[in-house]
This record gives C-alpha cells, structure tokens and sequence, in this order.
C-alpha cells in the first residue's frame, strides 16, 4: 500500500474514530444514560430514545462511508451537520451559570467541547467539498459520489487528500 493510502486511511480514521467505535458503542452500552442526556433537548422520553436511535445509526453509518470512501461526500456532510446540531443542543457553554475565561468553570470546558465538535465538523467539510471532491457546485450536482480516496491512480497523480 503506498504511502500516500495508509496516510488518507489514517485521516480519515482518526475522524470518525470518536463516533465508530467509541460514541456508538457507548450509546449502546449506555442507552439509559445516553436518553437522560438526550433529554437535555426533549423533555419526552420516547423521542430522546429516538434521537439516540438516529444518532447512533448516523455514527455507524456515516462513519463507515467516510472510512470506506462509499458515498463518503455525502456522509462526511451528514457528519459535519451532526457534529453542528450536537454542539448546539447538547454543548451550550452560554447557558452555563459559571461561565467564565478565567478560573474555574465548567461552562469553559463545555465551550472546548463546542469548538472541538465544530472543528471535527471543519474536518468532514473538507471531505464533502475540498480539492479533492470537486467543491459545493460537485457535491450538489451528485451527493452520492465519492472522492475514491483510495484510488492508486487517484492518490499518485493527485497527492494524497488531506
């Protein structure tokens, strides 16, 4: 495998490795605990389990097509909209009564956590619509395409997508 292939594979593992295993697996072996935090959006039970439901199968789901590059624009743009919605509903810093820059405060780490879902968001854009995607006009024209990221051709003649 050259180079160039094990690097594009480590990328976009170390993208989705948050979501497949850690965050699906814990949503499944902590599906009480993932609904009561679910519920910081709900206060009705049966559409946090939903939500947990939809994200966990967004995490699998989505994470595979970035990871295999199958529909892997598409799936990195689902990504990137998933990471925005759980960074507003579930990581609102500005609700935080001890939010402060200096000294202790939770709401401070909440907001880390805010920008680092936005970041990883930055992240699969990058896949959806970046050099090697082709740019927005590419992705709307054909959602379902891939960037064949591991595409000897592709990969040598191109460099690798980053």
């Amino acid at each position: 495998m050259p180079i160039d292939l094990l690097f594009v594979f480590a990328t976009r593992l170390s993208l989705i490795l948050l979501f497949l295993p850690f965050s699906a697996l814990d949503k499944v072996l902590n599906f009480s605990a993932a609904v009561d935090q679910a519920g910081q959006a709900t206060a009705n039970r049966n559409l946090a389990k939903g939500l947990i439901l939809v994200g966990f199968s967004v995490e699998l789901l989505m994470s595979l097509g970035v990871l295999t590059g199958i529909a892997d624009r598409l799936a990195a743009f689902i990504l990137a909209g998933y990471c925005a919605v759980t960074a507003i509903l579930f990581k609102q810093f500005w609700k935080a009564p001890d939010f402060r820059l200096r000294g202790p405060s939770n709401g401070r780490e909440t907001m880390w956590d805010f920008l680092k879902n936005f970041a990883v968001a930055g992240g699969f854009l990058l896949i959806a619509f970046g050099l090697q995607a082709g740019g927005a006009r590419s992705f709307f024209a054909d959602p379902l395409s891939s960037t064949n990221p591991y595409s000897i051709t592709h990969s040598s003649s191109q460099g690798a997508e980053f």
